[in-house]
């Protein structure tokens, strides 16, 4: 059966979909064909709706899979019901948000199915079974619709939900299916880092996270029971040989690969797995590599191997400077004084780093959106990202911003990604000021280091703290160009400073070259 898989990343940061190149992968090897719709205006301009309908009129595809995590959504369903306008082809919708509700996308007529948790043996099977004209409603993973006239089928009585099965075997998955993806072209786009995985699944429970969600179906509907996550087998590792064989692949099959970026939730927790892949690596590759870490599975160790096997960049999500906020809100509990000891270590072995945090967190006041601001100034990463909380539903960090009545529902049905605004509504004042930080926030940490910029910045992030609203709509939209212009200047004169690069939610301090 021909298959077309649709993944509608749109006003996004460029990435490599794992989950739909694993199914593509899945499908391949038994027999069927799958194509891609790779949706993203950084890699394409966007196709208009004539030009979808011809693509799927030429390619005849007997399922339409589309994937999509809740920012998505709007997009997908939008792409879904012109395909229905059409065309009487199944539609089945994966990814997150099909996984935490499941139940609401069913009530969309033009979703037939939704595939819940991970994908590669139930849209196997629903397209064996679709192909033989078989029954489509028993199978695991897949929640489906009962038989019956329009429009009576699609009410929310007529979903029929079914159970997860256990987590897939990793070893008996085949490859990624790569050339699925315009793999050149996404190597290029992200100037030469290659994305790969080396486990999938973490062990903690971040309210904000939809892995904590996903871990509780699992548990709830399957009889498994292994000692990782909560004894569901969520953390799960791929054999070693198979991650340099498909660093073998890559190399040898795409060009002006610079850097290997393993995308694992936490790539130094096992440390004996991480141990014989840093003795291995040098043997299969000489590019340099990027991983995460967790502050509390990165010791002096670990960093002296990640070194020596070519690590160049470790990554550390943070989330927030406050250790209340971190701690009550997030689920994270490591205190300031690890993350800086993490950061330290990382330095010491000339890694550079880069730090993830979020703004515009329930119940976080100005003083703890400081801490932040603070706790960055004083570990100094390479560079920082920051992106806007997102309260994905079911998970426990929605319920907590739903309780304290933050959550804006017509904002959050319009937003496309986590870069650019909040969904949640904490007042004029506080709106504000994280809009502010969404377009500033390196002046923001620039004005708290110990370097010479700190007196320029703190002038220039006053000015931005006394703005009036109106006015903070109109310069707002300069603040890319005069960071430029600024950082400029500041390089020239030899001072050091965080700077906007590769997008507007990313800083890179001024001595990183790479």
């Amino acid at each position: 059966m021909k298959v077309l898989f649709i993944y509608p990343n749109i006003n996004s940061q460029v990435g490599f979909n794992f989950g739909l190149a694993f199914v593509s992968g899945m499908l391949k090897a038994h027999g069927h064909t799958t194509r891609l719709l790779n949706l993203n205006e950084k890699l394409d301009s966007l196709p208009t709706d004539e030009e979808i309908k011809a693509f799927v009129e030429d390619f005849k595809p007997g399922l339409v899979g589309i994937s999509a995590v809740t920012p998505q959504y709007r997009s997908a369903l939008k792409i879904a019901r012109l395909i229905k306008g059409f065309s009487k082809t199944p539609v089945v919708l994966g990814g997150v948000h099909a996984t935490l509700v499941p139940e609401e996308v069913l009530k969309e007529d033009c979703f037939d199915y939704a595939c819940v948790g991970e994908g590669e043996e139930a849209v196997l099977e629903l397209v064996d079974r679709l192909e033989k004209g078989q029954d489509t409603t028993t199978i695991y993973n897949v929640w489906a619709k009962k038989a019956g006239p329009e429009p009576e089928r699609f009410r929310a009585g007529r979903i029929i939900p079914n159970n997860v099965r256990p987590f897939v075997d990793l070893a008996r998955l085949p490859r990624k299916d790569y050339p699925l993806f315009n793999m050149q072209k996404l190597i290029d786009t992200e100037d030469g880092w290659a994305r790969l995985m080396t486990s999938r699944g973490c062990p903690f429970r971040c309210t904000y996270c939809f892995n904590h969600r996903i871990v509780d179906r699992y548990r709830q509907e399957t009889a498994s029971s292994t000692p990782a996550s909560g004894g569901v087998g969520y953390v799960r590792q791929h054999p070693l040989e198979e991650v340099f064989g498909e660093i073998e692949y890559l190399q040898g099959n795409y060009q002006r690969i610079k850097m290997f970026i393993f995308d694992d939730d936490v790539f130094t927790l096992d440390k004996a797995y991480l141990r014989e892949f840093c003795k291995q690596y040098r043997g299969v590759t000489q590019i340099p590599f990027v991983v995460n870490a967790h502050v509390r599975a990165f010791d002096e160790e670990r960093v002296r191997m990640l070194k020596e096997a070519g690590c160049a960049i470790v990554k550390f999500g943070l989330e927030s400077g406050s250790e209340r906020i971190r701690r009550d809100i997030l689920h994270r509990p490591m205190t300031n004084e690890e993350i800086e000891k993490a950061f330290l270590l990382a330095h010491r072995y000339g890694l550079h780093t880069s730090a993830f945090i979020m703004i515009g967190l329930p119940y976080e006041g100005e003083k703890e959106v400081m801490e932040t601001v603070e706790l960055l100034a004083r570990i100094r990463p390479g560079r920082f990202r920051w992106s806007i909380f997102y309260p994905f539903p079911k998970t426990e960090a929605y319920e907590l911003s739903l309780k304290g009545g933050y959550i804006d529902f017509d904002k959050m049905q319009a937003l496309e990604n986590f870069t650019e605004a909040s969904c949640l509504n904490f007042g004029p004042r506080h709106n504000l000021l994280i809009s502010k930080l969404q377009r500033t926030f390196p002046w923001f940490v620039n004005r708290c280091s110990s370097n010479s910029v700190a007196s320029l910045y703190t002038a220039l992030t006053k000015t931005v703290e006394d703005m009036p609203a109106e006015a903070w709509q109109y310069f707002g939209d300069r603040v890319p160009g005069m960071d430029k212009e600024l950082s400029v200047l500041l390089k020239k004169a030899h001072c050091e400073h965080y700077a906007f690069r590769y997008n507007s939610f990313t800083a890179v301090r001024s001595d990183w070259e790479g």
